[in-house]
């Protein structure tokens, strides 16, 4: 048996746009980013087909890459291919030639997909089987959680709803169809090996955010923990990914990877690799002071400027403190609105704003900086709360934002909610202003374009 984990090109043609400075005014591709990101989405950068310029924002592919090593481990090293296309920015000529290179060497091909692609990637995967029959095509990702998309598409052999490590072996080992979630268990997960990284793909990866990460290159993208027990509306991964709740009722776990694993996993890291700068992308890397504590303590073993995905209100205010002193050069922190109402009863995230604040503060005291994101256009939302989240970033002072639309994608609450109305989101409500898009950076236009036409 025989597989190639794929996370294959997404192009979707040149464009401008009429506000965009002299510089820009140029025609650039617009690229999707897949794998990696917990909102897969589509933007117009430097890069284009064969030619990746380093840096534009390429997130790591993590749960394709541990799924990689562990099938790697279960049934053999060469009988596992990774090739990740949206990291070597790879067009769909090149792709191909790969695919001819390694036909008749692999058995099974997986892609992760989700919807903001779904429509583009079933269409390669129609390609795919077109030209190479015998292969027998899997497909993972945020799309299992909504198997009627592809109910009645009969080049897909297999679906796997959730992290896929376990699930991958099954269908190596003859089961197919749909597979329900078997996530690892938290001893099986600090066991399982490292994600895969090689000389083809380390340095392909890069995030300017948050402040300063961006001056260093390569950067290793990396996780400390699955999971986050909160339950934002729209948030992917913890509903679909390393947990199985549309509608934000069940319990949600974190596991964190031990100590150990994560000393011995960053020491190879930069010792084989050489990178100059970690960055924690868990969705929530500081879920209390333990764990947080223990991840400062290896930071300063290696001494090196590290970054991280955070949330205010999870650690004690020294604990920042913590941080900064053992290298941590600055945290994103998703705040995602700057009205109380809305975050507490349509995200349903529950945190503080003018805690937010007081934290946001404080870590700039010390030195580090703060990347605050937001989306905008969530259902029930209104125009003057929306104004509300532009009046708190500058009474706060970031040091850089996101502004971003609101996607709705397969797995997440905010899916479910077009189906149903769920009692956990009391004021999300789906009314005639609600715009529905899969694609973050596509909707946000849309709201900045008619914003600027009223």
């Amino acid at each position: 048996m025989s597989i190639f984990f794929s996370n294959p090109p997404w192009w979707e043609g040149k464009e401008s746009r009429p506000g965009w400075k002299k510089l820009f005014k140029r025609k650039r591709w617009r690229r999707g980013v897949r794998a990696g990101s917990r909102w897969p989405l589509t933007m117009v950068n430097k890069s284009r087909p064969d030619k990746r310029h380093p840096k534009d924002y390429t997130p790591y592919p993590y749960f394709l890459g541990y799924a990689t090593t562990y099938a790697q481990e279960k049934i053999g090293k060469n009988n596992v291919f990774f090739r990740d296309s949206i990291g070597i920015s790879e067009s769909y000529k090149s792709y191909f030639n790969y695919l001819d290179k390694i036909k008749n060497k692999i058995e099974y091909l997986l892609i992760e997909t989700a919807t903001p692609s779904w429509k583009h990637d079933y269409s390669l995967i129609q390609e795919i089987k077109s030209k190479y029959p015998h292969l027998k095509i899997i497909v993972a990702g945020p799309i299992s959680s909504e198997p009627e998309k592809f109910k009645n598409c009969k080049e897909i052999y297999a679906a796997l709803k959730g992290e896929y490590e376990k699930n991958t072996i099954k269908v190596l080992n003859g089961q197919k169809g749909i597979l329900e979630h078997d996530l690892l268990t938290l001893e099986e997960m600090n066991n399982s090996p490292f994600p895969y990284f090689d000389e083809l793909n380390y340095d392909n990866y890069f995030d300017g955010n948050p402040a300063t990460m961006g001056a260093f290159f390569p950067q290793a993208h990396i996780w400390s923990s699955r999971g986050c027990p909160f339950k934002c509306i729209f948030c992917v991964w913890p509903a679909s990914m390393t947990g199985n709740d549309p509608e934000g009722t069940k319990s949600r776990t974190v596991r964190q990877y031990s100590k150990s694993y994560m000393r011995n996993f960053i020491g190879q890291l930069l010792e084989k690799f050489k990178f100059k700068t970690i960055y924690f992308d868990d969705d929530t890397f500081n879920i209390g002071n333990k764990h947080t504590t223990d991840m400062c303590e290896i930071m300063s073993e290696f001494k090196i400027p590290w970054y991280a995905m955070c949330r205010a209100d999870t650690i004690r205010k020294d604990t920042w403190k913590i941080m900064s002193e053992s290298g941590c050069k600055g945290v994103k922190i998703g705040v995602e609105s700057g009205s109380q109402y809305v975050v507490d009863k349509i995200v349903n995230k529950h945190l503080d704003l003018n805690y937010t604040k007081e934290i946001v503060q404080y870590i700039q005291s010390l030195g580090m900086t703060v990347h605050g994101t937001f989306t905008y256009g969530l259902p029930g939302e209104t125009k003057e709360n929306m104004l509300e989240t532009k009046k708190y970033i500058s009474d706060v002072g970031f040091t850089t934002i996101q502004e971003s639309g609101t996607a709705e994608i397969e797995g997440a609450p905010l899916h479910t909610l077009n189906k149903k109305n769920l009692q956990v989101y009391p004021e999300a409500k789906i009314g005639k202003g609600y715009h529905r898009h899969t694609d973050g950076n596509k909707k946000w236009m849309d709201m900045v374009d008619s914003l600027q036409n009223k």
